[in-house]
C-alpha cells in the first residue's frame, strides 16, 4: 500500500520500492525480536503486564513472518532472475509484470474483506474500542508523515524523494500485523480485532495525506515534476 500512496502522490517510485524491499528484509530478520522486546519485556518493565496473558512465542512469530514475507520475497527473487534469464528483461517488464501486478491488490482486498466479515460485528458492538485503538494510530500516521516530510525537505530532498520517504515512514504494515495476530491469537481474538482498525483508518488518512502532499508540492516545490508519472 505504501507504493500505491506514493504513486498517487507522484513520489519517487524506485526509492519507494527500494525502501519497501529494505523494510521487508528487516521485518523478516527482526519482527519476532520486536514482538518479544515490546510485548514481553517492555510491558513488564513499565508495569503494564499485570493480569495480562502476554506470552507470545518468538518462534511462532518468526514462522508467520517468514511465511507471509519471506516466502513471497524469495519467490520474487527466483521469479525475476529466472524469467529474465529465460525470456529476457524486456519480456519480464513488458509482459509478465503487468499480468501479475494486480494479484497484490486482489490479495490485499481479499484479506481485508475476510477480516471485516469476521470482525464487523465487534466493530459495531464496541465502537469505543475502535476509538481507543484508532487515536494512537491516527497520531502515528500524522506525526510520522509530517515530521519526515519536513526533515527530508530540510536536508535537501526534492519533492519525489521527500514524498516517497514520508509515506514509507508513515506506513504501519497492517497486513503483516493481521497475519501475525491471526496465526498466534486466532481470527476471532481481540488482537485480530485491533489489527482490523489499521486498514479501516489507514485508507482515508493516507488518501488525505496524498492530497496534502500534492498541495505541499505546489507550495514548497514549485515547478518540480513527479518521478512516478
Amino acid at each position: 500500500m505504501v507504493i500505491v500512496w506514493n504513486e498517487l502522490a507522484g513520489g519517487d517510485r524506485e526509492l519507494a520500492v527500494g525502501l519497501v524491499a529494505f523494510n521487508a528484509i528487516a521485518q523478516v530478520l527482526f519482527y519476532a525480536v520486536y514482538i518479544y522486546f515490546f510485548i514481553t519485556l517492555m510491558l513488564n518493565w513499565l508495569g503494564l503486564a499485570e493480569g495480562l496473558d502476554i506470552n507470545v512465542s518468538m518462534a511462532e512469530s518468526a514462522k508467520t513472518v517468514f511465511v507471509y514475507l519471506g516466502i513471497p520475497f524469495l519467490a520474487g527473487l527466483v521469479t525475476r532472475y529466472g524469467l529474465i534469464a529465460v525470456k529476457g528483461e524486456a519480456w519480464f517488464a513488458g509482459v509478465f509484470m503487468p499480468k501479475i501486478s494486480p494479484l497484490t491488490l486482489v490479495a490485499l482486498l481479499f484479506t481485508i474483506v475476510v477480516m471485516f466479515s469476521t470482525q464487523g460485528n465487534k466493530i459495531i458492538a464496541a465502537p469505543w474500542d475502535v476509538v481507543i485503538v484508532a487515536i494512537p494510530m491516527l497520531l502515528y500516521f500524522l506525526i510520522m508523515w509530517f515530521t519526515t516530510f519536513f526533515v527530508i525537505r530540510k536536508i535537501g530532498g526534492n519533492y519525489a524523494q521527500t514524498t516517497a520517504v514520508s509515506f514509507t515512514a508513515a506506513s504501519n504494515d497492517f497486513e503483516l500485523a493481521i497475519a501475525v495476530a491471526i496465526a498466534i491469537f486466532g481470527i476471532h481474538s481481540g488482537q485480530a480485532f485491533a489489527t482490523v482498525i489499521g486498514p479501516l483508518l489507514e485508507v482515508p488518512v493516507l488518501i488525505l495525506l496524498v492530497n496534502v502532499a500534492l498541495k505541499f508540492k505546489r507550495k514548497y516545490f514549485p515547478g518540480q515534476e513527479s518521478l512516478s508519472r
